[in-house]
């Protein structure tokens, strides 16, 4: 048996700590950009987080922040989110 997934959605409905950082130095945001692939469900992944409140401030142990990483990786409609923000 196998646990259910936990979407970013189900965790921002159930109250989950957005900008809690993890072993890496990323919070939710930062490891919604970088692991993701600029597509449709990432993106909509980062504008629930943003939305929900996710501190686009904190940055990873580099001192490199959400928006950052979305400009070098090229995820235009994930700039555009952090930056209307």
């Amino acid at each position: 048996m196998t646990a259910p997934r936990s979407s970013p959605l189900t965790l921002i409905k159930y109250g989950a700590p957005l900008d809690h950082v993890n072993n890496l130095g990323w919070t939710a945001l930062i490891e919604a950009i970088i692991l993701g692939n600029g597509g449709p469900n990432h993106v909509e992944t980062v504008r629930a987080l943003v939305s929900a409140g996710a501190n686009q401030n904190i940055t990873d142990r580099e001192g490199t922040s959400s928006l950052e990483h979305a400009l070098v990786l090229g995820y235009k409609e994930i700039v555009e989110i952090l930056d209307q923000s």
